[in-house]
């Protein structure tokens, strides 16, 4: 175990997370006086509104997931961490963190806690197996292998029913996530892959979008909702709506309509975008502080995003309960800036009790359908209204507004020259796959789970030989 104490006798800040949330604040504690340890599971600041155009070919990872101490290397006063955050010591205001078998312990003086949220399966973790989520990197290297990997299985496939099977892709949510991933599934095999194969035909491909609830992009609005289903329909996407997942496996998933009725959809290629879980730091808090969860493990914080009793504990980003704070980048961006102003407050003689309330400005949403059409909805200031528009112009505002908020010249060049290819052109850049890719997680959590029961083994060997012992 190592103990990473600062010899400075500076206020020392911890934050736990490379996301937004996390980033921005570090960032913004650039200039002040402290000294800021960020310790996060992942090297790289991932930008998680694009990935799914990593899962289908038009991005590369790079180019949405730059390394974070690369972004922070300029910044004296921060040090950059990989670990996995395990366990938060309120009293003792210590951070323990595990990278392999190598064991960190932290002090903090302030604390800001940016975990983010990992995909929820409902209780139904086994569904992760064969239904990969989008929430990391690996997920969508893994799709992408798994969605190009059935179109070459399928070429290889003699029988009728097994290439119907191969060639059918459910995405479960039907959120932006879940309509973007299926807009660009549709849009591949119409596109990108025709013609490029000679026993099969691509835009035969059947793309079916899957929700338990009732509408299409159900926070838009139902004007919003119907224009985005429309346009799936239009590129021939099959729409289910008030259909449940009940149950899911290799081959394909069992779906429970609003009827009561239960059906099979065969399809070996399953995306899952269904749900959210803030990450296990919640409960870590909640064991130690009292503080309450809600249903999606996200703590409920005071009015300065501080645990309560906790006035230099902050919970930022997916992990906090905040009303009508949606769980997106500005939601994060805002609740990271925040902290790091109170925390400089503080330096300057700002007791907790004199913090203004945390306030969200919303800038709108905005979530893409298909190249060039998108559906955008921005609050009218000073108004209850929203002004909301579709089609091209909306699709023209969501790629400038992602280029602006992915870090770095270079990556924001790369990508713009791969959308000018990607949407003028039939070509994607980001097409290769790999065994690993597909199967790594997979054989990781096996692994892992072997490594498991052989502790759970050689623990309860110990015991019974300390049992005999005793006798």
């Amino acid at each position: 175990m190592s103990d990473t104490a600062t010899s400075s006798a500076r206020h020392h800040v911890v934050i736990i997370g490379s996301g937004f949330g996390g980033l921005f604040a570090a960032q913004r504690l650039k200039r002040a006086d402290v000294d800021i340890t960020l310790i996060a599971r992942t090297t790289h600041h991932l930008f998680q509104p694009m990935l799914y155009q990593v899962a289908t070919g038009i991005v590369s990872e790079g180019e949405i997931a730059p390394a974070t101490r690369i972004i922070l290397r300029h910044q004296k006063n921060a040090t950059v961490l990989l670990g996995d955050v395990f366990d938060i010591d309120v009293n003792a205001q210590t951070v323990t963190s595990r990278l392999l078998e190598r064991v960190t312990v932290t002090p903090y003086d302030s604390l800001i806690i940016a975990a983010g949220a990992d995909q929820s399966y409902f209780g139904n973790d086994e569904f992760a197996e064969y239904a990969p989520g989008m929430k990391t990197i690996d997920h969508a290297l893994e799709l992408r292998g798994r969605i190009l990997g059935a179109f070459e299985q399928a070429e290889l496939s003699d029988d009728p029913a097994e290439r119907e099977k191969l060639l059918t892709f459910v995405v479960v949510g039907a959120g932006p996530t879940g309509v973007e991933m299926a807009g660009q599934i549709a849009e591949m095999a119409e596109r990108t892959l025709k013609g490029s194969f000679r026993h099969i035909d691509p835009t035969q491909a059947r793309v079916i979008l899957l929700d338990a609830a009732s509408a299409v992009l159900a926070p838009f609005g139902p004007k919003l909702s119907a224009k985005a289903q429309k346009r799936l329909e239009k590129m021939g996407v099959e729409i289910q709506l008030n259909a449940m997942v009940t149950n899911l496996d290799y081959d394909g998933l069992e779906v429970k309509d609003a009827d009561g009725t239960v059906r099979r959809i065969e399809a070996q290629c399953k995306v899952w975008s269904a749900g959210v879980q803030a990450s296990s730091l919640g409960k870590v808090l909640a064991e130690q502080t009292g503080v309450e969860l809600d249903r999606a493990g996200r703590v409920k914080v005071g009015p300065d995003l501080t645990v309560p009793g906790n006035p230099n504990v902050f919970v930022v980003g997916d992990m906090m309960a905040v009303d009508k704070v949606p769980g997106v980048a500005q939601g994060a961006i805002q609740g990271g800036r925040y902290a790091a102003d109170a925390i400089k407050a503080e330096l300057r003689g700002q007791t907790p009790d004199q913090r203004k309330p945390f306030s969200y400005f919303d800038k709108g949403s905005m979530a893409t359908i298909s190249r060039y059409a998108a559906v955008m909805q921005v609050p009218l200031p000073f108004t209850e209204k929203k002004f909301e528009t579709e089609g091209y112009f909306a699709w023209l505002g969501w790629l400038m507004l992602h280029l602006v908020y992915l870090v770095g010249f270079r990556n924001r060049l790369n990508t713009f020259i791969n959308w000018f290819f990607a949407f003028t052109t039939r070509g994607r850049t980001q097409l290769a796959v790999t065994e690993q890719q597909v199967y790594a997680r997979t054989a990781m959590g096996a692994l892992s789970e072997l490594e498991r029961r052989e502790a759970e083994e050689i623990q309860e060997k110990l015991a019974r030989a300390q049992r005999r012992q005793g006798a």
